[in-house]
């Protein structure tokens, strides 16, 4: 008698039937894989360099130094009455992080092509490593915020922080959420059309000018541009809430942005996100085609 064998597969690929399909357990199975692009993101970030990671904690000191000199020396920009390596280091490290895990995750099409056109994985894989290893690099850079503002503490010069800190959570979350949407929609569209590539780096650098990390938002109050109020226009950029938030939280900078403009970056965050994964989806089905 002829003997049968049934076969078990472990994994089924089939194609997606609709934009709205995200198969979520399909990435939490190549969770090893997302651990292993961290890890590699993490490890040949400065791979052959005499600093190593070091270069984290430098960056944003020089940063500040240069802001201090500039902004703080030169152009008299006031802060609030915070100490100024503590409001420019605050503000560099939340921006730096959202900049990081834009900046990488809109060139994932492009960057990983050799990868995507060799084997199969969740395409959302990439992106997602890219916001999770930079929030290493957040962590040692915040490490420093907290070494700076430790040392102002022992001199009598720390400012009070408030229950609004505890917010922090939340806050990383809505910056990598929108650098993790906005990446995605930018690298869906650099497949096909290499200059928005060029031109988002340009937006990157004059975004962060648009957003309250040099100067506090209370500088802008009362002030008009076209007949509209500087403040409300700042604040419907959906980082600004969040910066806002978080150097109020953290410093006592400022007053609170209120509920509703931080409400409004959430939702900004969700329908971006939302809109990214669908573009995305669309996609990755024939990028290699063009890119």
């Amino acid at each position: 008698m002829a003997q049968t064998t049934e076969e078990n597969w472990t994994t089924v690929i089939k194609p997606r039937n609709g934009l709205f399909e995200v198969n979520l357990k399909e990435i939490w199975d190549y969770r090893d894989l997302l651990g292993m692009f961290v890890k590699r993101d993490i490890t040949v970030a400065y791979k052959q360099t005499i600093l190593g990671p070091l270069w984290w904690i430098i960056q944003p000191a020089l940063t500040v130094i240069m802001y201090m000199v500039v902004f703080g020396g030169i152009a008299g920009i006031p802060t609030d009455g915070i100490p100024q390596p503590l409001f420019y280091l605050g503000g560099v490290c939340m921006w730096q992080y959202f900049a990081d895990c834009l900046n990488r995750t809109a060139n994932t099409f492009v960057s990983h092509a050799g990868i995507f056109g060799k084997v199969y994985f969740p395409r959302l894989i990439m992106p997602l490593a890219n916001v999770t290893s930079n929030l290493v690099r957040f962590g040692i850079q915040f490490g420093l915020f907290v070494v700076v503002y430790v040392y102002y503490a022992c001199i009598g010069m720390a400012p009070s922080p408030n229950w609004y800190f505890l917010l922090f959570p939340l806050l990383v979350v809505m910056m990598a959420g929108l650098a993790l949407g906005f990446g995605i929609i930018i690298s869906s569209m650099t497949t096909k059309y290499r200059d928005l590539q060029i031109l988002f780096t340009f937006v990157v650098q004059l975004w962060m000018y648009a957003t309250p990390i040099v100067y506090p938002l209370s500088q802008v109050a009362g002030k008009k541009v076209l007949g509209m109020d500087l403040t409300t226009i700042m604040c419907l950029n959906p980082v600004t809430p969040v910066i806002e938030t978080f150097k109020h939280g953290a410093l006592g900078a400022g007053q609170f942005i209120g509920w509703g403009w931080l409400t409004y970056s959430f939702v900004f965050m969700v329908v971006v996100l939302v809109l990214g994964i669908l573009i995305f989806n669309k996609v990755q089905k024939s990028f290699m085609d063009t890119v």
